[in-house]
């Protein structure tokens, strides 16, 4: 097993700072097995088009994503079933991953889920399998291929204010 890799000491969060430790290594098998319920939870309110059910079915979605962005994707709701159930029927992971990047990408998804959500309860009900699509996208990829979308965008974004 190898560690996460070590940040710039400038890049702080808030678990920290003050601190050029990074936080523990998170197994990456488990946000892609969180990414893949996720995928199929947002496959159905695609599938289930504008209406009510589909709203609720988003909500639900926005709202285990609110648990991975407080509780960072080991402590979500997908995290624990892995955790749980899974990870102790597989061999151990070859290494482990900062768990900022998947934490961000869950932000993301709260992001798009959540204007998708607030534009469908605005009348807009198109919102609600349009912002389930996007996000759909980006869990899929996660899930079959390992290509978190929202992790990239967290290392875009850090090699960018690092610069500044």
């Amino acid at each position: 097993m190898t560690s996460a890799p070590t940040p710039p000491a400038a890049a702080t969060t808030p678990a920290t700072a003050g601190s050029s430790v990074p936080p523990a290594g998170i197994d990456p098998r488990g946000p892609r097995f969180g990414a893949g319920v996720t995928a199929v939870l947002l496959a159905a309110v695609v599938l289930l088009g504008t209406g009510p059910g589909a709203t609720a079915l988003l909500a639900v979605v926005a709202l285990l994503f609110v648990v991975g962005v407080a509780r960072g994707v080991q402590g979500s709701v997908q995290g624990v079933v892995f955790r749980r159930f899974v990870r102790p029927r597989l061999a151990p992971p070859a290494e482990l991953e900062d768990p900022r990047p998947p934490r961000f990408a869950q932000a993301v998804g709260l992001v798009v889920t959540g204007l998708g959500l607030v534009l469908g309860v605005a009348g807009v009900a198109s919102a609600v399998p349009v912002a389930a699509a996007v996000a759909l996208v980006a869990a899929f990829l996660n899930a079959a291929f390992g290509f978190c979308l929202g992790c990239e965008m967290y290392l875009l974004l850090r090699r960018a204010t690092s610069r500044a």
